[in-house]
Formats: structure tokens, C-alpha cells, sequence
């Protein structure tokens, strides 16, 4: 039996593996994960750190098996199958345009000494590309593409039991957990599994309603785990039962499926305006909107529930995705910033930050992307924080400054006047204007 590699990015589980399977199949498993420079370039400390500690759990499940390598994956990988004289290195198929890319070089380097790249399952439940309209074009719109989506048959890949071969003197080691201040969740499948088994009786019932309400239990928060492939969407799939609630979080699993399509078609629109047409929509960049930037990075812009939101993801790696909603649309359309501001602030502090759903998220608040009726949209921070927190608890566990507020001036403390809260700003703009503002924007852009 031959041994081959395999080589995890983001399915850092043993359990339901298409890639491990592949390579169990052929003889022994030399498992490996190459700390390519290039995230350590774009990923934060929280995001960072909560990888190197699945990894550490993965290892420990695997008895110290895991082969970490510091390099560039073109260079490391061709390297150590040459030298453990491996024909075949595993993976799980990587859709966005740095891993797809990568993966070509990669291959080609393989090739070059007779060996191959063999790509196996992915972290999607459908492969990006593979829903299409039935003239084979790609689908812009999520309603259409869901129901398309729903239609492609699926099936877990079952457990294995590899055979680890020893390989650890090649290992560089798993490095220390940079600084890093944010509360984490726990690392490892175990930890994961238990998170849902522990959410999903009560949570998955009321899913529908109540997802939105960020200061209740509300979500799985399972995000970070599947974008690092600790759990794959389809084990999620198959544990749903019947009832509104699970048929509406199958549908939060496609929007991530959607916007990885969506990038995978369309490469540009990463960093890019989908939409064409919108890179004539104003934008402001000057010191003013610098120094506007600033304030909403720092959670100080007189807002409660736009100052909760970033406080909550400062500190924990975690947004409530309402609340990204909210912030986001403060941001575009309250301080008028380009959303590649937000986005890439956001990819720095997510634990979960993923390029295709953060990019592709901004751009649908911002009205460049995929929303079907940007135009109007326009998130009203009172409005918001008045409906999906009424008591006011999300505010109080992030903003301790206005506890003490009642119900109703929880949400907008500048309304006390000079009695409202010494040690909380007051509105670094006025939502009602900006809003204004926002529309006669878009609607010279749009012509509507």
C-alpha cells in the first residue's frame, strides 16, 4: 500500500472528510498543513490563533501525527512529497481566487516530478460553478439560486480509519498563539459538535424568528468552525429536522454557498463593485471621513447599537450577523466611506472572516452586489436596535456606560439631553440627513 498526503487548508476535521477518505483509501496518511505567509499577512490575531488552536486539537486526535510546514505551499509541499517519495498529495478543492491559483502552482510543481495534486471534496455542500441557469450562465440573485441549489443531490462522506505514517521530523511545529486579547470559542470538533447539540433543540425551533435578535441565543454561531472546516456544512444539513426554523437556517447555509459562487464566477468583484455601474456613486475619502472611519472602528460614534456591534467583534472575533448588517449600512451609507474600508477592517478582526461572505455581505449593504433593491435600504440605527434588542440587552452587555438607561433611551441616549450619559459620545452624524444624502446618491447613479 502506498503512502500519500494529505494536505489540509480548510477541513481541519477528521470526521466526514472526502479529502482524508481519498488518501486513507490509497495506504498510509502522512497528514500536513503548510502556514503559508500569505495568511499570516491577512489574517488578525483572533483569527489566527483560533486556527492554531484547532490544530493543536486536530494533532491531538491524530496522536502528534500532524506535519506543520512554514513556507510558501508551492515551495513546501513538492518539497516534502519528493522527499517522503509521496505520488499523491490530497486536498480539499480551495474556490477562491488566491487558493485556486495557489493550487495551480501547486499542481504544476508536482507534475514537474511526476507526481499529482488530487483534489477531493470542498468546504461546500455544492461546489461553487455548479449551479447554473439552464442556459449554463451564473445566477446573480439568491432566491433563484437557492431553490436551484436545493435541487443538486448531496451525501456525507462518511468516517475513516487512517493509518498515520510518522513523518514528524519534517514538521516545523505548530507555533505559539500570537497576542491576542478576544474571548475565543473552544477549539476541535468535540467542542464544536457540543455547541450544537447544546443549541439546536431550542434554537433551531425559533431559528426564524428570533435569529435576528442579537442579545438572546438566537444563532448557532457556528461560523468560525465552518469556515475553518472544523464542521462541514452538510453534517449541519443532515441533523436538521423538519419545521420552519431548519428550513430557514438551510437557506443561511446557502447564502454562504451563494456568495462563494459568486466569486467564483466573477474573481474581480472580491475587492471590486459587482454592479458595475456603482464605482460612480460617490464616495468620500477625505480627512473628514478618515477621521469618521476612525471613530466607527473605535465603537465611538453616539450610536448604541452600531458601538455594540464593533465592540462585540473586538473582543470576541464575533459580530451578530443583524448587526453586521447594521454597522455596515452606517458605514456606507450613514458616513458615506467605500465598503472595502469596512470589509477589510472586518477581515482582520472576524474569527470567522471568510473573503467571499464578508466581501460579497459588505457589497449587498453597500448596493454594489448582489441585493436586488440597494436603492432604499437603508438601515435606520434606532430603528434597528429599538426592534431586534426591545430590552435593551445587547446594549448593556457592550456598552455598561448606559446600563442604566430605560428601554426606550437605551437606544438613543442623545434624546436625554444634558441628561444623557457623560461617558457615552453623542452622534458623530445625524442618521435622518445622511440618510438623505445616501439616496440622492444612489438614485443619480442608479437613475431611479
Amino acid at each position: 500500500m502506498a503512502t500519500s498526503i494529505w494536505w489540509l487548508r480548510r477541513d481541519l476535521r477528521l470526521s466526514d472528510n472526502g479529502a482524508l477518505a481519498a488518501a486513507a483509501a490509497k495506504g498510509s496518511v502522512v497528514p500536513v498543513f503548510v502556514l503559508d505567509p500569505k495568511f499570516a499577512e491577512r489574517a488578525g490575531a483572533a483569527r489566527m490563533a483560533f486556527m492554531l488552536r484547532n490544530l493543536r486539537s486536530l494533532n491531538d486526535q491524530m496522536g502528534g501525527a500532524l506535519v506543520v510546514l512554514h513556507g510558501k505551499p508551492e515551495e513546501q509541499i513538492p518539497r516534502l512529497a519528493k522527499a517522503l517519495d509521496v505520488t499523491d498529495v490530497h486536498c480539499a478543492r480551495d474556490f477562491a481566487p488566491y487558493g485556486r491559483a495557489r493550487d495551480q502552482q501547486v499542481a504544476a510543481a508536482l507534475a514537474a516530478n511526476g507526481r499529482r495534486l488530487v483534489g477531493s471534496d470542498s468546504p461546500y455542500v455544492i461546489d461553487p460553478g455548479v449551479v447554473l441557469k439552464d442556459d449554463g450562465t451564473a445566477l446573480r440573485v439568491f432566491t433563484p439560486f437557492y431553490k436551484r441549489w436545493q435541487q443538486h443531490e448531496w451525501k456525507l462522506v462518511g468516517d475513516c480509519a487512517p493509518t498515520w505514517k510518522d513523518a514528524s521530523d519534517f514538521s516545523d511545529g505548530i507555533p505559539h498563539d500570537p497576542p491576542c486579547a478576544a474571548t475565543l470559542p473552544d477549539a476541535g470538533e468535540t467542542a464544536a459538535w457540543t455547541r450544537w447539540t447544546t443549541w439546536a433543540p431550542h434554537g433551531l425551533g425559533d431559528y426564524k424568528d428570533v435569529r435576528n435578535n442579537p442579545g438572546i441565543d438566537g444563532t448557532s454561531m457556528l461560523s468560525a468552525q465552518l469556515r475553518f472546516g472544523v464542521i462541514h456544512p452538510r453534517q449541519l444539513l443532515a441533523e436538521l429536522p423538519a419545521g420552519s426554523g431548519a428550513d430557514h437556517f438551510r437557506s443561511e447555509i446557502c447564502w454562504r454557498e451563494f456568495y462563494a459562487d459568486v466569486m467564483f464566477h466573477r474573481p474581480d468583484s472580491t475587492w471590486n463593485n459587482l454592479q458595475e455601474k456603482m464605482d460612480r456613486l460617490p464616495v468620500d475619502t477625505d480627512d473628514r471621513a478618515k477621521h469618521r472611519f476612525a471613530a466607527w472602528c473605535e465603537a465611538r460614534t453616539g450610536y448604541p447599537i452600531v458601538d455594540a456591534g464593533m465592540r462585540q467583534m473586538l473582543a470576541t472575533g464575533w459580530m451578530h450577523n443583524r448587526v453586521r448588517m447594521i454597522v455596515a449600512s452606517f458605514l456606507v451609507k450613514d458616513l458615506h466611506v467605500p465598503w472595502q474600508w469596512g470589509a477589510a477592517f472586518f477581515m482582520r478582526h472576524l474569527v470567522d472572516g471568510d473573503i467571499a461572505s464578508n466581501n460579497h455581505g459588505w457589497q449587498w449593504t453597500a448596493g454594489t452586489g448582489t441585493d436586488a433593491a440597494p436603492y432604499f435600504r437603508v438601515f435606520n440605527p434606532f430603528g434597528q436596535s429599538e426592534k431586534f434588542d426591545p430590552d435593551g440587552s445587547y446594549l448593556r452587555t457592550w456598552i455598561p456606560e448606559i446600563a442604566e438607561l430605560d428601554n426606550t433611551h437605551i437606544h438613543a441616549p442623545w434624546t436625554l439631553g444634558l441628561h444623557a450619559p457623560a461617558h457615552y459620545p453623542a452622534p458623530i452624524v445625524d442618521h435622518a440627513v445622511e440618510r438623505e444624502e445616501a439616496l440622492a446618491r444612489y438614485k443619480k447613479v442608479s437613475g431611479k
